[in-house]
């Protein structure tokens, strides 16, 4: 899956390789964890989100599932993240839980949004804001918010200058029953998250809480 600033993945292996080795990891992996991948895998979203497994990190938690999206409309990606779900059966001090959530997003900002001061709040309040709007509990939360601008010269001078949003952030999602957290909600208010980010209205019309980007200059080519 192309993404709208290029593969999130390092490009060690493909998909094939994480197929490969999904299956035996699962086998041995702890009930709790194995329920919660299923759920991210059975999870219902909306129709402008891509959205394919991908490596995960090898050395943040004794297990580890990831997924790579990205809002496409009429054939181009607006925006692209990465979802990992962490999960360690002993706990971890940090987390306050043994399941973390850790996350990318990426989008393009007009020059004019990204010199407002206040983008860095807003985006935050977006993703807690999404969250908040699925009814989800959880702890811990931390990240940065990072925007960019390029300007081009010499040869690259007839580019038009290109900002760039990029949000970093965890949080812990509280545990349900049989110690099994609701990653599917987690997941689906991500997506509510990228597809804010990338400039599409929220899902329910008229719904005043949800601020979203103003549509950018044009979608970037896959």
């Amino acid at each position: 899956m192309a993404a709208a600033q290029g593969r999130l993945s390092d490009g060690a292996g493909g998909m094939d390789d994480v197929k490969e080795g999904d299956g035996d990891a699962m086998e041995t992996a702890p009930l709790p964890f194995r329920a919660a991948v299923e759920a991210l895998r059975a999870a219902r979203l909306r129709p402008e989100i891509e959205i394919d497994p991908t490596r995960p990190p090898q050395r943040l938690a004794p297990y580890a599932y990831a997924v790579e999206a990205a809002v496409v409309a009429d054939g181009e990606d607006l925006a692209d993240g990465r979802l990992v779900l962490l999960h360690d059966p002993a706990g971890h001090d940090a987390w306050e839980g043994s399941f973390r959530l850790v996350t990318l997003i990426r989008a393009e900002l007009e020059p004019e949004m990204a010199a407002d001061p206040l983008l860095p709040e807003v985006c935050w309040s977006w993703l807690t804001g999404a969250l908040q709007a699925r009814g989800l509990s959880y702890g811990e939360p931390s990240g940065t918010v990072t925007r960019a601008s390029s300007h081009y010269f010499g040869g690259l001078a007839q580019r038009p200058a290109a900002s760039q949003i990029e949000i970093r952030a965890s949080w812990t999602p509280r545990e349900g029953l049989g110690g099994v957290p609701d990653t599917a909600a987690h997941l689906a208010a991500w997506c509510d998250l990228l597809c804010q980010v990338a400039g599409l209205p929220p899902v329910t019309p008229g719904d005043a809480s949800v601020v979203t980007l103003p549509q950018r200059r044009g979608p970037q080519p896959r």
